[in-house]
């Protein structure tokens, strides 16, 4: 199953859905952008409070001074939840629509099946402008500015964890309004929530960097931009669209990989950070790798007790594991993560420009997580892998952007980050569910530990995941096909099955030392199904040791 453009599933194609649904305040331009965005693609659309007036036969004003605004919103809502089910264009809703309890449940299952919410962020000060001037609006009787206000303050919290694109006008005309809006349709969207985060979105596609200063917001004055040497050509990128938004930036060149992740390196951030006056106000931006982007997290997460801060993952491996999710942390001479905290972003930037400029071995490490996540829970991820394992191993970044790749890549991206989204949504904290995303980790960390993280981290996860199939089939969880799909799969990938560049000793000690171990007890994250994953506790001690003798052979 491939992914268009929309985000819909193309097996899906049959089921009517609107393009786009757009929300926002009063006087955010809904109506004047929306019918801009439908006209570049061709599309119908509808107005939700001029549909209204058509099925009620008067103007909204009148209706709501006859019949009240309870009576109004139940045809709103009714009228609303008949649109989604049939109507195949740009759908622009009243500014109070989405505070309608059924209206927000239909706008979930919306986007659960494929769909864009799309939030206008005007500013202030243009919306009530534009509010005041069109005039017939009951909500805004009175003290137009005043009501405008308030209404913000209690719609604006809802609008933004309802919607799952977000996109700020201030300044723009509505044909540039539309053109942004345009640009954010053609992005895959991961909306990250939960009970105890912050929602945020994970944007994939191609020039999503653009959208910085966007997530970034007003508020901050100073932004500091940690990034490494090789990906200078990024930075400079990044750089530019700060400044140009008005940022004061701080540029903080940090060690590769994980010699960059240590209390040292943070240390002298700290130091710098306070020389130059950064306040709780201001932000930090991670761009990098997955060292530099728990780096970043773990610098946003301590300075001021909390800072605003965006990632913008420039590796494979990093748009589907370390840059979402909210773990934060610098390695210790005693581990890799062992040190760190649970602070969400803002907001990910999954750039697939970025991924044109990675050797093929720095590409290919990053499908060890890809396939993990296909092991634990989407297991369409396997079948992809699978397909399209010969181009992904032949990767070439000089041909990548514009290929028939680029889509294949952003697909895969687009399901891991579903999956670890889903996870971490349940389970900020890795109580629980989350630790399920370690799948292969135990033995993974332990083999970049001895190898002093000359083996990269997808490759050593690689490893662990055989190790533990090895394990699971010992114990009866799972059959020896499933361990040779397992290795199969890897190897068609370029990735490695085995390791035999340490004693079993050393390993189990560095495995008693993983985060999942409880006092002495070995806790490993196993199959019993494609796609389904078991907690195994204690497991028989000779078992371990079989498992590791059979990927060291």
């Amino acid at each position: 199953m491939s992914v268009e453009r929309t985000g819909r599933p193309a097996g899906e194609s049959h089921v009517i859905l609107p393009y786009a649904v757009i929300i926002g305040m009063m006087g955010a331009g809904k109506t004047r952008v929306g019918k801009e965005v439908a006209h570049m693609l061709g599309l119908p659309f509808a107005d939700a409070d001029v549909e209204i007036e058509r099925e009620v036969g008067m103007k909204i004003p009148a209706y709501f001074e006859r019949f009240g605004e309870p009576a109004f919103r139940e045809v709103e809502r009714d009228l609303i939840l008949d649109m989604l089910e049939d109507f195949d264009g740009v759908f622009s809703l009243g500014g109070g629509a989405p505070m309608t309890p059924a209206v927000q449940k239909a706008l979930a299952l919306y986007i659960e099946r494929g769909g864009k919410v799309v939030y206008l962020m005007a500013d202030p000060a243009e919306a009530m402008e534009r509010a005041n001037r069109g005039g017939g609006r009951p909500m805004l009787n009175g003290d137009a500015d005043a009501r405008w206000k308030k209404l913000y303050k209690e719609r604006d919290p809802v609008f933004q964890r309802v919607a799952n694109a977000h996109v700020r006008t201030r300044g723009l005309t509505p044909q540039m309004a539309a053109r942004k809006v345009m640009d954010m349709l053609a992005e895959r969207t991961v909306h990250v929530t939960g009970s105890t985060i912050e929602p945020y979105d994970v944007a994939i596609g191609e020039g999503v960097m653009n959208h910085l200063a966007d997530v970034l917001g007003p508020k901050p004055v100073r932004v500091a931009l940690i990034h490494t040497q090789p990906v200078q050509r990024h930075s400079d990128r990044a750089r530019t669209l700060l400044r140009q938004a008005g940022y004061e930036v701080s540029d903080i060149v940090i060690p590769d990989a994980e010699r960059g992740k240590t209390v040292d390196v943070a240390n002298g951030i700290w130091e710098r950070l306070g020389d130059e006056g950064f306040t709780r106000s201001d932000a930090i931006v991670g761009l990098g790798g997955g060292a530099a982007t728990d780096l970043a997290g773990f610098i946003a997460a301590t300075w001021m007790r909390g800072v605003r801060y965006v990632n913008c993952p420039t590796s494979l491996l990093a748009m589907v594991d370390a840059s979402t999710g909210g773990k934060t942390g610098v390695n210790t001479a005693a581990g890799k993560n062992l040190v760190g905290s649970f602070y969400t972003p803002a907001g990910v930037l999954a750039d697939v420009k970025t991924l044109a400029t990675l050797p093929n071995d720095i590409f290919t490490e990053g499908l060890g997580e890809v396939a993990k996540s296909g092991f634990i829970m989407d297991t369409e991820i396997l079948r992809i892998l699978e397909e399209h394992a010969d181009e992904l191993r032949a990767f070439d970044g000089a041909n990548f952007l514009g290929s028939g790749l680029q889509d294949v890549v952003a697909e895969l991206i687009e399901r891991t980050v579903s999956v670890k989204a889903k996870h971490v949504s349940a389970d900020l904290k890795e109580a629980g569910m989350r630790e399920f995303l370690n799948y292969g980790h135990t033995m993974g960390h332990a083999i970049e530990k001895l190898e002093h993280f000359r083996w990269r981290h997808g490759n050593a996860v690689a490893v662990g995941m055989v190790y533990v199939a090895e394990l699971a089939c010992l114990l009866g969880y799972i059959d020896a096909d499933l361990v040779d799909y397992h290795r199969s799969l890897l190897s068609s990938l370029g990735l490695p099955i085995s390791w035999n560049n340490g004693s079993f000793d050393d390993v189990l000690a560095l495995m008693h030392k993983d985060k999942k171990a409880r006092g002495n007890t070995l806790r490993f994250v196993v199959l019993d199904r494609p796609g389904h994953v078991v907690h195994l506790e204690n497991p028989p001690a000779d078992a371990v040791r079989e498992a590791f003798e059979r990927i060291s052979r």
